[in-house]
């Protein structure tokens, strides 16, 4: 688990080019959107498509996103539940 989430962090730098951040400036437990790390609509399709690249994992449900995407915490669960 803790690997995944490192593994998160870098590529949520990346992916959202985040240039100014290092992945340890990124709390697990930290809400991903809001006061968190602030990021926004744009930023979930972009966490929803490194999903589905990195991992193979569809969102059935887009109601599902807000949970998914809470913290990088919920985020790396929902991949270890769903990675085939």
């Amino acid at each position: 688990m803790e690997e995944l989430i490192e593994q998160l962090k870098v590529q949520i730098i990346e992916q959202l080019n985040l240039e100014d951040m290092e992945p340890d400036d990124i709390n697990p437990e930290e809400p991903l959107f809001g006061e968190g790390l602030g990021l926004d609509s744009i930023d979930a399709l972009e966490l929803i498509v490194l999903l589905e690249k990195e991992y193979g994992i569809k969102i059935q449900n887009p109601k599902d996103g807000q949970k998914i995407f809470f913290s990088l915490k919920t985020m790396a669960e929902f991949i270890q539940e769903n990675q085939k």
